[in-house]
Order: C-alpha cells, then structure tokens, then sequence
C-alpha cells in the first residue's frame, strides 16, 4: 500500500496491519539497508523524501502508538526528542557500528533496546585505515593527478615515505583497532595503542593518554567511539607532538579531530598528512581540504562494500526478528 501525501510514502510489506510496525530513520534510498524486502515479516514506514520525523508523525498520527522499531543511522539522531514521540518504541536498530547518534541513557532508562552492526564491518574499515595511510605516505592519489595534468613533461614528483618499519600508534584497541594492527604487522610496523583501558593479553605498548602515544609515533590512526570524553581527543597539542612528518588516519568519527586545528596545521606544515574517512560536520567537508596534496579524502565509506552491505541488510533483519520472536538479539548495545 502506497499513501503519497507531502511526498511521505508508507511502504506496507503486507497486507496484514497487524504485522510489527518498523519506521525508517535515514536518508533517501535508506531502505537498501532492509533488502531484499523483509515483506512477510513487516510493515515498513519509510518517508520517501525523509521529512522531519515530527511532520511524518503530524501527517500520520495514527501510526504513532504502533511504532514498535526504529531502523536509524548516523545523522539522523535518536535523542530524547524523537524517544518522547515514540511512546511505544522498544528497540533501536542502526546499521552503523557506533552509536553516538543514539541517546543510549534514554533508551536504557526508557527499557528501549538497541542494536548495531557489531563486528561486522571490521575487517573492511581497516582495510581502508591501511589504504589511506599507505595513498598519504606514498603520495599515490596526488601523484595520480600529477601525472594527468603533466603528460608530455619532465616528471618532478617529490618522494613520498615508506610504511615499512613505521612506528604507528592506534587510538581505539577495540576490534577495528585489532585488525589494523594485525594488517600492519606484514609491513614490521612498530604498534603502540591507546584505549580506555590497557588491554591484558596484548604485547603492543600502551600509552594512558593520546597525547604520549603522538609523541612516541610516527604516525596515529583513530578507530575510537565518539563521546563526550573523546571528543577533539586529537587537538593542536597532539598534532604538534606527532610533528612535521607525522601522519593522522581517521576511519572513526570527524570530531574525534578539531578539524579547525588540524586545516592549519596541515597548510603550516606542521604535520605531515592525514587520510580522512570522517569529518566533523558531516556531510560538509571544508573546502580548504582540497586544494592540500598531503590530504586523502573518502566520503564515509570505510564500512561499505559491495559484501558488507549484503551483511548489513542480513544483520538488520536477524536483530529485527530476533527482537519480535521475544529472543536475545543478534548485536546488542544495551
């Protein structure tokens, strides 16, 4: 059943209306995340053109004490706003691993039950932490545009730096961080980490702050959740103690970096270059980046292949039935 008013479409899997309502909270198109369609399990709210989640409900009041789910991602919030809406929420399932766009001590306080992708995109995200600090270090995306724009002219492209041997501290020794480090082992990097806590079976040095481990590395890439306490983690400070060759990966979340700090020193020459998935305020990316040859760009993509998004729309919908079948889910938060 399809309702075209103000451009909101309600998708109905079935036509039986006693099937779980689930809204989706997400861009355009965001209804990849659940194909194939799940049309023998669910009722699927997904506003087309994604208004306002307040005009959706204004416009369809009468789905509102039915929504029992909640499909979200990352910039498109579940705070205390949207919970308060929803009175009949019990669970917040988000394709993404983190989670920092969801209230968790609301829900928690609420009895509300979230889920995320969990380990899923590991391997992939530090698959591509690995990529763009081999494209800094090695100049390759620049040396691409180089050679484009100078064909039939003497080459004069300065040296990039070798991964081999390089001192690489991760901030974030949680799965991702894990994988990075064992990719970084085949190039006899020298791995140090920070994390919350220091972790007991490790071997890795471990350093209580971010700012001992910029001192004591060459380079450092960020696999850390956002949070209040980790949010700038990487500040003027800790970019002036890596120094004018180090380099900064960041495949987490844009405001692990106050992004400001980080512009200047990388036109100053203060650090040597940074590969960035994320940016702090998403999906704007500021301009001075792209004029700077020690910078590579990647639009948020470290969790997504081709594999990964089949995995992700399998996970989506075990949690989901997992949840209405009374069972434990597959990945949960709390």
């Amino acid at each position: 059943m399809a309702n075209q008013k103000n451009n909101i479409i309600i998708e109905q899997s079935s036509e039986d209306n006693n099937l779980p309502k689930i809204f989706l909270h997400g861009p355009p198109k965001f209804s990849i995340v659940l194909q194939p369609k799940p049309s023998h399990n669910f009722h699927i709210l997904n506003p087309s053109s994604h208004p306002p989640l307040h005009e959706f409900i204004a416009l369809n009041p009468h789905h509102v004490s039915s929504i029992t789910a909640v499909v979200c991602t990352g910039g498109f919030p579940v705070n205390a706003e949207v919970l308060q809406l929803l009175p009949s929420l019990r669970l917040v399932c988000t394709p993404s691993a983190g989670t920092n766009h969801i209230d968790l001590s609301e829900c928690l306080r609420r009895g509300i039950q979230v889920s995320s992708a969990g380990n899923l995109f590991s391997e992939d995200v530090a698959d591509l932490a690995v990529a763009l600090l081999i494209d800094v270090g090695r100049k390759i995306s620049a040396a691409d545009r180089f050679l484009r724009s100078q064909l039939q002219k003497p080459w004069d492209f300065p040296l990039g730096s070798k991964l081999t041997g390089k001192k690489i501290g991760i901030v974030g020794m949680g799965r991702i961080g894990l994988e990075v480090a064992k990719r970084l082992e085949a190039f006899s990097c020298m791995i140090s980490y920070n994390s919350r806590n220091k972790k007991p079976l490790l071997s890795y040095p471990f350093y209580s702050s971010v700012l001992e481990l910029a001192t004591n590395t060459n380079v450092i890439i960020l696999c850390c959740d956002l949070n209040d306490q980790t949010r700038h983690i990487v500040n003027k400070e800790v970019m002036l103690a890596l120094g004018k060759r180090g380099i900064i990966v960041n495949v987490g979340r844009g405001a692990l970096i106050d992004e400001k700090e980080l512009l200047k020193c990388l036109i100053e020459g203060e650090i040597g270059g940074a590969g960035l998935d994320v940016f702090e305020n998403e999906p704007h990316v500021p301009k001075e980046f792209f004029s700077l040859d020690n910078v590579v760009l990647s639009p948020h993509k470290g969790a997504l292949t081709s594999e990964s998004l089949i995995g992700i729309s399998q996970l989506v919908e075990q949690n989901l039935k997992a949840f209405f079948s009374n069972k434990p889910l597959i990945t949960p938060v709390i």
